[in-house]
């Protein structure tokens, strides 16, 4: 598929088709059950990630968003490190 024409998909692209095609890269599954070949699922996920680009999905809700979650305590301040690094 030519770039072109890739970006043209992508703006045309609908909020069904995204669901959809996002639906099917986390199942690695089509809709109809059939298995999605690693090629697929790859322009599957590129097609996806560049819709909540494209489209200003908000990052909590991007796939493959990971929750920033802190090792140390909880009330570190002022958004500093809660490790102690040691010279």
């Amino acid at each position: 598929m030519s770039e072109m024409t890739f970006d043209r998909m992508i703006q045309q692209m609908t909020p069904d088709i995204y669901q959809s095609l996002k639906q099917a890269v986390a199942l690695r599954k089509w809709p109809d059950g059939r298995q999605l070949t690693s090629e697929q699922t790859e322009l599957c996920l590129e097609a996806v990630m560049r819709y909540e680009i494209e489209h200003n999905v908000p990052e909590d809700q991007r796939v493959g968003y990971l929750q920033h979650q802190s090792c140390g305590t909880q009330d570190a301040t002022d958004g500093e490190d809660s490790i102690k690094w040691v010279n």
